[in-house]
C-alpha cells in the first residue's frame, strides 16, 4: 500500500489576464448587478504568485501600493472563504508579484482571487475540483468563475455563466495601461443613464455564429458596450485612447477595444511582426505597453495541470477541450448544451 505523499508547503502559480473581446450591457438585474453578455480571452500576461502554508490565518503582501494588503484584496477573500467551506484549520501566506494593470479591466484581481482557489485545493488537499471551487468563486466576483476556465469564453448573466467556444481564438495581443484608472461603479452608472433594456444583444451571438462558420470577418462585429461611457467619464482617457487606437490600427488590428470597463486598451493582430510593430511605435510615444498572445483553453488548462501536479490531473484540470470546466447544472443549464436565442453553445 502506497503511502499518501505530505502535502507541499509552498506552490508557485501564475495568475493570467484576460481581456474583453466584447461586452454588452443588456439592463438591470432584479438582484441589482447587469445582465451582460461578454466574450472572454485570457492572455499570457500574468502576476506571479507564491503561497507558503502557515500554522494560522491569512497573509498578504504584494509589490504594487495599490494593491490592499486586508480582506478588501480578493485573494485574501478566496483563502478565507475555502477555509471556511472545508473547516481547514491551516493559514497560508500569499505573495503577489504584480505585472497585470491594476484597476485596469484585465482582470487581475479576480484571477488572483481564482488562482488562489484552484492552488489552495491542492495545498490544503481540500478535493473540491471545478464543480465544488465554482460555486466559490462566484460568490467572489463576477469574473472569478471565468479564470478557472480561461481560454476564449461566453459569459452570460453577471458574466459569471461561462462557456467555452468550440474556436479558441489565436491572435497576437498588445495591451496599454493609459496610466488613468477609472470608477467601474461610476462608469455603469454611465451606461446606465442612456441604457434600454433588451432581451439580448445580437453582436456577440452573431461573432460567434461567423466565427463557428470560420467567416474571417468575425472580428468586425465586436464592440465594447462601456467604452463610450468610460470616455464620458474621463474626458483626458478619450484622448489618450485616441492615441492608442490610431496606432494599433495603423499596424494592422483586427480588433481594438476598452477592456472591460477600462482603462486597459488592446489591439488583437494575426501576425507577431505587426504587433511588434505596434508594441514598439507605442513604447516611443510614451506608453506602457505589453505584447503577449492569446492563451486557448487546452493550453490554459495545461498550465494548471503542470503546475498543480499530479493531484491536479487525478481531477482532470489539466483535460483539453473534453475537460468538465463547472456543473452549470446548479444554474438552471443541465446536461452540456444551452439554447441562447437560437445559437447553440456546445461544451468542448
Amino acid at each position: 500500500m502506497n503511502a499518501r505523499r505530505p502535502a507541499p508547503s509552498l506552490v508557485r502559480i501564475r495568475s493570467f489576464a484576460k481581456v474583453n473581446l466584447g461586452l454588452e450591457v443588456l439592463g438591470v438585474r432584479e438582484d441589482g448587478y447587469h445582465e451582460l453578455r461578454t466574450l472572454f480571452q485570457t492572455i499570457e500576461l500574468h502576476d506571479d504568485i507564491v503561497l507558503r502554508a502557515r500554522a494560522d490565518g491569512v497573509t498578504v503582501r504584494c509589490d504594487h501600493p495599490a494593491v490592499p494588503d486586508d480582506a478588501r484584496n480578493l485573494a485574501v477573500r478566496a483563502a478565507q472563504i475555502l477555509r471556511r467551506h472545508a473547516g481547514v484549520r491551516q493559514g497560508v501566506d500569499i505573495a503577489i508579484t504584480k505585472r497585470i494593470p491594476v484597476a485596469g479591466g484585465m482582470g487581475g484581481g479576480s484571477s488572483n482571487a481564482a488562482a488562489v482557489l484552484m492552488a489552495l485545493d491542492r495545498l490544503w488537499r481540500v478535493g473540491l475540483g471545478f464543480d465544488g471551487l465554482h460555486a466559490l468563486a462566484r460568490r467572489l466576483g463576477a469574473d472569478v468563475p471565468f479564470f478557472l476556465l480561461g481560454g476564449t469564453a461566453l459569459g452570460l448573466a453577471r458574466g459569471d455563466e461561462v462557456y467555452p467556444l468550440r474556436r479558441q481564438v489565436q491572435a497576437e495581443v498588445v495591451a496599454v495601461d493609459p496610466g488613468r484608472p477609472v470608477s467601474t461603479a461610476k462608469v455603469f452608472a454611465r451606461r446606465d443613464a442612456s441604457l434600454t433594456p433588451r432581451e439580448n444583444g445580437p453582436t456577440i451571438f452573431r461573432f460567434v455564429s461567423r466565427d463557428l462558420e470560420g467567416k474571417s470577418d468575425a472580428f468586425r462585429f465586436l464592440s465594447n458596450e462601456l467604452e463610450a461611457a468610460a470616455m464620458e467619464e474621463a474626458p483626458d482617457l478619450g484622448g489618450l485612447v485616441g492615441r492608442i487606437r490610431g496606432i494599433l490600427v495603423r499596424e494592422g488590428a483586427l480588433l481594438t477595444s476598452l477592456s472591460g470597463s477600462g482603462s486597459s486598451y488592446f489591439g488583437l493582430f494575426r501576425e507577431i511582426r505587426q504587433a511588434r510593430r505596434a508594441h514598439s511605435a507605442l513604447r516611443e510615444a510614451g506608453f506602457q505597453a505589453f505584447r503577449t498572445r492569446t492563451l486557448t483553453l487546452d493550453r490554459y488548462r495545461r498550465h494548471w495541470g503542470r503546475s498543480l501536479g499530479s493531484a491536479a490531473r487525478a481531477r482532470g484540470w489539466d483535460q483539453g477541450r473534453n475537460g468538465h470546466h463547472g456543473n452549470h447544472g446548479r444554474q438552471g443549464h443541465p446536461g452540456g448544451r444551452r439554447e441562447a436565442q437560437g445559437l447553440r453553445i456546445d461544451r468542448v
